[in-house]
């Protein structure tokens, strides 16, 4: 079933082996794939990248990854066709896509992270059209538009899993939070938090950046340049006991610092690791003496996006927060360029027309 003519060519883009400098992403035109019976084709009309999407260009990326991929996790779009037994979506829906297509809800497996994440094992969202399972789809929120809705994937579903996932230590009013950074999660966390009615502190290594973060309502901001124990600054500021949540983006190279930020029984989410690894890491017996939760996840699953979704329609100060750079789909090579850059705030995006 089609809401229109379909197209018979797709415009995509391709990672051929792997290099530092993005080298090993190729853009092309290719015949249309056939529409499986439970698939829904998707008109891409926004995309959006992660840190990951680099890491998988440069071959670093510790998950396996198919061979000539189409990158990107992140998209957003109208359907205009559905298979003979696909039952959630009509043609002209709007729909974003779930990061591991088989996440449905309870726990991840292996299984379910080296198979079905979008734009790694399986072809992702970097092209104009998409043909994907519709159990791994969800409605873009009312009120978002697709470039909007392309932030949610991956950047918005694990902070909103970092605050909301582990049952007993969802965030709570008037609780402190810890953000690293001025990138997607950090970014969707600060907003998830202050929702929610929690006090935030929010670290960044540019004194450019530190208005924007207080036009989202950041409580109180750290240089982690000039104060390199920013964990006991964060600590001091939280009444000495603490802060509840720390957003943990940066990896082996911060986990110190959170770990001095955390109060007895808080959390910390591990989702991220863009501050590179280290030899000397914190381990489980930093854990014990600080008396906290280290917990590692990736992303979410469609139920908690479910959630979010719903979350971000009730409130429209919820709005994703994207870079003032917009990239077309032809430019996906200087957007992964100019996000590696880190001269970006909030989310680098692409319009797919």
């Amino acid at each position: 079933m089609s809401l229109t003519k379909l197209p018979t060519t797709v415009k995509q883009w391709h990672v051929r082996g792997t290099d530092p400098e993005f080298k090993s992403l190729e853009f092309s035109e290719q015949p249309l794939p056939v529409l499986g019976d439970s698939e829904v084709l998707v008109k891409l009309e926004g995309a959006s990248l992660n840190y990951r999407d680099l890491t998988i260009a440069q071959g670093t990326y510790p998950i396996p990854v198919a061979d000539n991929v189409v990158p990107g996790s992140d998209g957003a779009g109208e359907v205009i066709a559905i298979g003979r037994q696909v039952t959630r979506f009509n043609p002209g829906d709007k729909v974003v896509t779930l990061f591991n297509q088989a996440h449905i809800g309870g726990r991840n497996s292996i299984r379910i992270r080296d198979t079905s994440g979008l734009g790694a094992s399986l072809n992702g969202t970097l092209r104009n059209y998409g043909a994907f399972n519709e159990q791994g789809l969800v409605r873009l929120p009312s009120g978002l538009s697709a470039v909007e809705g392309a932030t949610l994937s991956c950047a918005g579903l694990t902070a909103w899993n970092a605050l909301y996932g582990l049952p007993g230590s969802q965030v709570q009013p008037g609780q402190w939070v810890l953000t690293q950074g001025t990138g997607g999660v950090s970014i969707f966390g600060i907003q998830f938090a202050k929702a929610a009615g929690a006090r935030v502190i929010a670290t960044t290594g540019s004194e450019e950046k530190i208005a924007l973060l207080k036009d989202l309502g950041v409580d109180h901001i750290i240089n982690y340049k000039t104060n390199p124990d920013w964990g006991a600054e964060a600590k001091r500021i939280a009444g000495g006991e603490g802060v509840d949540h720390v957003i943990e983006v940066a990896g082996a190279t911060s986990m110190k610092q959170s770990l001095a930020a955390i109060a007895i029984g808080g959390v910390i989410s591990i989702i991220g690791y863009v501050g590179g690894t280290a030899q000397e890491e914190p381990g489980f017996l930093d854990c014990l003496s600080h008396g906290c939760i280290a917990r590692g996840f990736m992303v979410g699953s469609r139920v908690q996006m479910e959630d979010m979704c719903r979350a971000i329609e009730a409130d429209p100060k919820l709005r994703p927060v994207i870079d003032k750079k917009v990239f077309s789909l032809e430019q996906v090579k200087e957007a992964y360029e100019y996000q590696w850059s880190g001269k970006h705030f909030g989310k680098v995006c692409i319009s797919i027309v």
